[in-house]
């Protein structure tokens, strides 16, 4: 679930924009550190935050900035989409096309840009049929 609050412009919040604050993150940040088995002090220690932040992030209180949720990430040896993204918010709806893209993990770097070749060329016939026929995605 995703809720919206109204903020004046920032540098990352342009005039109009709204921050998103995702009511998933503390569990998800909680998850990642207990997983790590990290107090929150020793979470804070590896992350430069202070302890009462990391209380306020774990509790849903207060959200990180992009260089602390950087930091949190690296200090729990995640990656910030895992703390940002459940699941099934991310990759293809479909189970079989996402095996099919984890198994890409395993091939060369070489096979993975024909790969990534392949998607792009695909996206971009796509998009051209969608335009040449009037629809938007």
């Amino acid at each position: 679930m995703v809720t919206t609050t109204s903020t004046p412009a920032t540098p990352l919040h342009g005039p109009g924009s709204e921050p998103v604050t995702d009511t998933n993150f503390a569990a998800r940040l909680a998850g990642a550190r207990k997983a790590g088995s990290l107090t929150q002090q020793q979470l804070a220690d590896r992350s430069s935050a202070h302890v009462t932040q990391i209380r306020r992030y774990e509790a849903g209180t207060s959200q990180p900035t992009l260089d602390v949720l950087r930091a949190l990430a690296l200090a729990l040896n995640v990656s910030a989409d895992s703390l940002l993204f459940d699941d099934d918010e991310r990759g293809p709806q479909s189970a079989s096309l996402r095996l099919k893209l984890e198994a890409v993990d395993q091939f060369t770097p070489e096979e993975q840009e024909h790969v990534a070749a392949f998607i792009e060329g695909a996206l971009l016939r796509h998009h051209a049929r969608q335009a040449f026929s009037g629809q938007t995605s």
